[in-house]
């Protein structure tokens, strides 16, 4: 005699049904989990991208500011202009990341960084400069810039270690590995004299 439930379902039919059934709930939370890990990391990602283009969009003025008061420096400020240019030029789709992308955009991004800091040492020699308003003023907002900079980087490789820990430990790798979009994620890495803020420069 068959031991068939109500329906007519036998013990491991209800019991392959259950598994489907638990099995459909592991996938739709566990799917769900990583849409919403992959949504932080985007945002995250343009947070970054703002910052970084407000740091661009104050070097023009900058230039203009500098060469108001300096004769000599001209070498100096164009390797500022060109290394904006260039880390300007490049784009990203944080969809579809990969380490050689991130580490592209993260030397680009280090190179305006350098420039300026040799620019702002070479401020030091032109107090009049240093003593300029609309100088005082940049000097102000780059370091807000650079301090938000640090700030988003860390918020964004922190959201990247949770996406990538739901994308590479078992069960999730299971799953992640019918979807493209949930393929690991590379992060920021630490540059040298990242860990110091920028100086301003004082009378």
């Amino acid at each position: 005699m068959n031991n068939k439930g109500c329906f007519g379902i036998g013990t491991v039919g209800l019991i392959i049904l259950i598994l489907t059934f638990v099995l459909g709930i592991w996938a739709y939370t566990t799917y769900n989990s990583m849409i919403k890990s992959n949504n932080a990391v985007q945002k995250n990602w343009a947070n970054v991208e703002t910052v970084y283009q407000k740091r661009a969009n104050l070097i023009p003025n900058l230039a203009n500011t500098v060469k108001a008061y300096t004769k000599y420096e001209e070498e100096t400020l164009t390797k500022v202009i060109e290394a904006r240019s260039k880390a300007t030029q490049i784009t990203i789709d944080p969809t579809n990341m990969t380490e050689a992308d991130l580490a592209k955009f993260q030397a680009a991004q280090g190179e305006v960084s350098g420039a300026l800091s040799r620019l702002m040492a070479v401020v030091e020699n032109y107090p009049n400069l240093k003593a300029d308003q609309q100088f005082i003023d940049f000097q102000k907002e780059y370091t807000a810039i650079e301090n938000s900079l640090r700030t988003e980087t860390v918020r964004y490789n922190e959201s990247v270690e949770n996406f990538n820990n739901l994308v590479q430990k078992v069960p999730g790798s299971i799953l992640a590995s019918f979807f493209p979009k949930f393929s690991v994620k590379p992060t920021f890495k630490a540059t040298a004299g990242a860990e110091k803020a920028p100086e301003v420069f004082t009378e």
